[in-house]
C-alpha cells in the first residue's frame, strides 16, 4: 500500500488527555480521540490525575472512535460533547453497540482502508488486532481499529491492537505514533501491545517521534496496591525501549501538551 513521504514538519499539536484520550491538532483543525472526560469509567474504575478541561476537549472538529469497549467509546463522555460534533466510528458500530444510535445523525462509519476529509485534514482508518466487541460474549460485529490523521505531517493513533502481519503497509511512515503501552487493571489480556511490542511498532511504521499513551490513568478501585508497575512503569519502559531500538520518544502525563519542538511537555 502506498503512502505519502514523511513531511519534516514540527510535531506540535498533540495533548495527552490520559488513557486512550488525546487531542490532536493539524493545520488549525483538531480531533479527539476515544475520549473519557469523567473521573469514572462505569462504578469499577476510577481516573488518577486530572479530569479533562481546556480548549477543544468539548468542542473538537470531530472525534475519532477506535472500537466499542467502555474505556474507548463512553456514553458519559460522549454527552458531554457539543451536539455537533461528528463521530467517527467503525462500520458496524451500531449493530455491535445499539446505544450508541442516540447519536445517529451524527455517526460517520469507515471500513479499514477508507477515509473522510475533515478541515483541513484527512482521517484514514486503518486494521488493528484487538477484541472489537462491547462485550465479551457474542459476535464481532465492528472491528477494532485505528486511524492516520494526515495534514501537514502524519499522525498514527492507534486505538487499541497488537502486533499483526502488514501492520507498517496499512500505516506508513509517520511523524508522530501514539501507542497504547499498557491497560486499565492489573493484568494486560490478548489484542494489547506491551511496552516491548509497541516499541516494535514504532521502529515498523519509521515514528519520527512516539508516545506513550493507555496507561497510568485508569485503575481498578481496590486495587491500588496489586501490581503498581503495570499501572505506572509502562510509559518509562516503552521510552527504554524505543530509545534503545533509535525511535525518539516523550512521556507525558494526563494533561500535558507538546512543546512546539516536539521534544517534551509543553505548559498547559
Amino acid at each position: 500500500m502506498s503512502t505519502p513521504p514523511r513531511v519534516n514538519a514540527p510535531v506540535s499539536g498533540l495533548r495527552w488527555l490520559g488513557h486512550a484520550t488525546t487531542l490532536i491538532e493539524d493545520r488549525g483543525t483538531v480531533v479527539l480521540t476515544d475520549p473519557v472526560l469523567t473521573d469514572r469509567v462505569a462504578h469499577l474504575h476510577r481516573r488518577r490525575g486530572p479530569t479533562p478541561t481546556g480548549p477543544h476537549v468539548h468542542d473538537p472538529d470531530a472525534v475519532l472512535l477506535s472500537h466499542l469497549h467502555a474505556d474507548h467509546t463512553h456514553l458519559r463522555s460522549l454527552r458531554l460533547l457539543d451536539p455537533d460534533v461528528p463521530i467517527v466510528v467503525p462500520w458496524g458500530a451500531t449493530d455491535g453497540f445499539p446505544a450508541l444510535r442516540r447519536f445517529a445523525d451524527r455517526l460517520v462509519p469507515l471500513r479499514p482502508g477508507e477515509g473522510i476529509r475533515i478541515g483541513t485534514v484527512t482521517v484514514r482508518t486503518v486494521p488493528a488486532r484487538h477484541d472489537g466487541r462491547r462485550w465479551r460474549r457474542g459476535p464481532e460485529l465492528a472491528p477494532a481499529v485505528g486511524y492516520v490523521v494526515e495534514g501537514a505531517r502524519r499522525t498514527y493513533f492507534a486505538g487499541d491492537t497488537d502486533l499483526y502481519p502488514g501492520l507498517a503497509d496499512h500505516v506508513g511512515p509517520v511523524d508522530l505514533a501514539l501507542l497504547p503501552v499498557g491497560g486499565w487493571g492489573p493484568t494486560l489480556g490478548d489484542g494489547h501491545l506491551d511496552p516491548g511490542r509497541a516499541a516494535v511498532v514504532a521502529r515498523l511504521v519509521q515514528a519520527g517521534l512516539a508516545v506513550p499513551i493507555h496507561y497510568g490513568t485508569l485503575w481498578p478501585i481496590g486495587l491500588d496496591a496489586v501490581r503498581p508497575r503495570l499501572f505506572f512503569g509502562p510509559g518509562a519502559e516503552f521510552v527504554r525501549r524505543a530509545e534503545h531500538a533509535g525511535i525518539d520518544t516523550v512521556e507525558l502525563n494526563p494533561g500535558d501538551a507538546l512543546g512546539a519542538s516536539g521534544t517534551g511537555p509543553a505548559d498547559r
